[in-house]
């Protein structure tokens, strides 16, 4: 995966990116993005003190587990200690009373906290809807290179998305989180990550203005009647069943 060269004088091509002039790099899959050295030597820097702290932990977590060796039962163990914490309370309450105790408890706390939970989900919900779905209605990516509209390609790769201490984070197929091919080490940003996610997506010819048309009477997502973008039939088949409805609404079917 080398830097591109100048043919003509055998010079790394540099790119301006925000005043600053970055190597062009080559990527596996042909692609070439500009390599900002400074931003990936500071990643590294930070990944090795994170690597650190997660040692240091470990160790502690290590030594904090060392008096429990040797029992190889831990619920076994936990139902004793609280039977013989049952038996000391008896001087106040029969054992079993304690049972009945802990239950009413319990269910004293979820009925006070229940709301509380159903309002996090709920603040939660919100801010997924407005950060994931924001991020889709505003994407420039999403309006120069797609042939459907914004909620469709929601539709089909928003569950790819997530909202993680605040931030959008991607995911591929495989479960991993989407980084930055540009920025090595950071995770990617919405659009990144979307072009990521398309790149291996089967039927993205499909979905792509000008991609997956051919013949004179081809329309390439390009509007049509009244507007609305038109898809040929062979577009439409390669979108999956359940989302072809949604798209016809937005759309003029042609041969």
């Amino acid at each position: 995966m080398p830097f591109k060269i100048d043919p003509a004088t055998g010079a790394i091509i540099v790119q301006d990116v925000n005043g600053q002039k970055l190597p062009v790099f080559v990527h596996a899959d042909g692609k070439e993005t500009p390599f900002d050295g400074d931003s990936t030597i500071a990643t590294i820097s930070r990944l090795n003190g994170e690597a650190k702290s997660h040692r240091e932990r470990a160790e502690a977590a290590e030594g904090k587990l060392k008096p429990f060796e040797g029992i190889e039962d831990p619920a076994a163990a936990r139902k004793a200690l609280e039977t013989v914490k049952n038996l000391d309370d008896k001087k106040l309450v029969d054992a079993g009373q304690v049972e009945t105790i802990k239950n009413e408890a319990i269910k004293a706390v979820r009925a006070e906290f229940e709301p509380v939970v159903a309002e996090r989900d709920k603040l939660k919900g919100d801010l997924y809807g407005e950060k994931i779905g924001g991020a889709f209605a505003r994407s420039k990516t999403i309006a120069e290179k797609f042939a459907i509209p914004a909620d469709l390609v929601q539709a089909r790769f928003g569950s790819a998305f997530k909202v993680e201490e605040g931030k959008t984070v991607a995911y591929d197929g495989q479960g991993n989180k989407i980084y930055s091919k540009s920025r090595p080490g950071e995770l990617a940003d919405f659009d990144e990550a979307l072009e990521t996610l398309v790149d291996q997506y089967p039927y993205k010819d499909s979905i792509l203005k000008g991609s997956g048309a051919s013949g004179g009477g081809a329309s390439g997502g390009n509007p049509g009647a009244g507007g609305k973008k038109t898809l040929t039939r062979a577009q439409l088949e390669a979108i999956p069943s359940a989302e072809r409805g949604a798209a016809l609404k937005d759309a003029t079917l042609v041969d």
